[in-house]
């Protein structure tokens, strides 16, 4: 009879042992996938806050080449030719959409900074600021300011 019980005991201790490995390994499974998944997403935001990034100082850029363009001409009222007024509303269109954008997938902080980046491209394109020098001297401090907290929020 002490051997029954002594079996019995035995068999008891070896699966609840048993059982008590698989649940850890498969919380340690469970875990480790957490993070896995947690790693991916937080890769993935970045990769879309960066898209987006990068996107609107594309944006910018065809902007300020846009308003050179403008600037170049003979006098300013000239360079306001039927395709160049067809691509700058194009531009500046697509330019508010990815503002905002910045504001739904990185936040106000950078959003206020890409609002006033936009709007100083927006000035130079729709608004005689007189010499090329002073367009480029509206949009270096709103310009930099961007740049530089895009370069933070990305580190």
């Amino acid at each position: 009879m002490n051997q029954l019980w002594a079996s019995l005991i035995g068999v008891v201790l070896g699966g609840g042992l048993s059982y008590l490995a698989q649940l850890t390994t498969a919380r340690q499974a469970a875990h480790t996938e957490d993070k896995r998944q947690a790693t991916q997403l937080t890769e993935a935001r970045r990769a879309e806050r960066l898209d987006v990034i990068r996107e609107f100082i594309q944006l910018t850029q065809q902007g300020i080449r846009l308003a050179e363009e403008r600037y170049e001409a003979p006098d300013w009222s000239s360079g306001r030719t039927p395709e160049w007024l067809a691509a700058a509303r194009i531009l500046i269109e697509r330019l508010w959409i990815c503002e905002r954008m910045i504001l739904v997938l990185i936040g106000p902080e950078l959003y206020q900074l890409a609002w006033d980046y936009a709007s100083a491209v927006h000035d130079v394109l729709w608004e005689d600021l007189g010499e090329p020098q002073a367009a480029w001297d509206h949009l270096r401090g709103p310009m930099n300011n961007f740049l530089n907290a895009a370069h933070e929020k990305l580190d």
